[in-house]
């Protein structure tokens, strides 16, 4: 019985934020703009403040800000007052979020860009409080209530804050046509970093390459795959196009006395499976897995069938690739 009770609870809190993004979204108008606008002319960074909840949520849209191309970062309002006014400069936009616009520990800071000139976004529901007022840009929180069945607890109000800044952040990379290498490069680290890595991030290249000539012997082609020690060699012809492969497999199914005077081109998987050096290493490894028998080598090459490098199963799995 007390299962469906809070159940019903959980939805009526849903419905409630769902509600207010509903009322929020329906009241966007030309200031989102006129923000967004303001935002690309700085030179500077965004800085965002805000006191409490606010804060915290200020936090967040700072810090997404600056991992999808809008340098930001995020000035508690209490160390504002106690020297980190210095951070701002008039190059910079300040973001300011307060619900209800009057939360006393933003004076200073509003007092400051006043006297420096430097731009303020308000973010509240009200537009005639104090911070509604301060700012040369408004963006207005839905005047809804809460979630919360006091009407004190900021749940909606947060949520709606929270989906702001998302927007923000969202459209800033729209107009600046932020791509993934763009974001791959503020996350080098963890599985976002090797979601986003690339074949030419993990690939062997230049003198790692093993490859012999056509003409050549397999004697030739098993010093090469012995010095490279990718399991592999390229057979390349004289235009330096990739003709062939020869693997660590195929040595075990063409062993005999007379292996090493054969040419590689009677022993070479012919047409072998190649990616280009822009895809990204995760579908590398997919090729590799699904390639008949499955693969632990793929050469990396051009449009013309050149040959960039090898890349190998292991670098793939060392970069955290699967």
């Amino acid at each position: 019985m007390s299962d469906n009770k809070d159940i019903l609870a959980a939805k009526k809190v849903i419905d409630r934020e769902v509600e207010a993004l509903e009322i929020m979204k329906n009241e966007l108008d030309g200031n989102l703009s006129k923000v967004l606008d303001a935002i690309e002319a700085i030179k500077g960074r965004v800085i965002v403040t805000g006191m409490g909840k606010s804060g915290h949520i200020g936090r967040k849209i700072a810090a997404t800000l600056a991992s999808t191309g809008t340098p930001a970062f995020f000035v508690h309002p209490g160390e504002a007052s106690h020297g980190d006014l210095g951070m701002l400069t008039p190059e910079d936009i300040v973001v300011a979020i307060s619900n209800g616009g009057e939360s006393r520990e933003l004076s200073d800071i509003l007092i400051y860009c006043k006297r420096y000139n430097i731009p303020i976004i308000a973010i509240t529901k009200n537009a005639d409080s104090t911070l509604g007022k301060a700012g040369d840009y408004f963006l207005r929180l839905p005047n809804d209530g809460e979630a919360c069945p006091l009407g004190l607890a900021p749940t909606s109000s947060t949520t709606a804050t929270v989906v702001l800044g998302d927007v923000l952040a969202i459209c800033l990379m729209e107009r600046k046509g932020f791509s993934a290498t763009d974001y791959k490069q503020r996350h080098p680290g963890g599985k976002l970093g090797a979601i986003l890595c690339k074949v030419s991030d993990l690939m062997h290249s230049g003198d790692e390459m093993p490859l012999v000539d056509e003409d050549a012997i397999m004697q030739d082609a098993l010093i090469v795959m012995s010095a490279k020690m990718l399991g592999c060699v390229g057979i390349v012809n004289k235009k330096g196009e990739l003709e062939g492969i020869i693997t660590d497999g195929d040595l075990r199914r063409w062993m005999s006395p007379k292996l090493i005077e054969e040419k590689v081109s009677n022993v070479m998987t012919k047409n072998p499976k190649t990616i280009r050096p822009d895809v990204l290493a995760s579908e590398a490894v997919y090729v590799m897995n699904n390639t008949g028998r499955g693969i632990t080598n793929l050469f990396v090459t051009d449009e013309d069938a050149k040959p960039l490098g090898v890349i190998h199963i292991h670098d793939c799995l060392r970069a955290g690739v699967s």
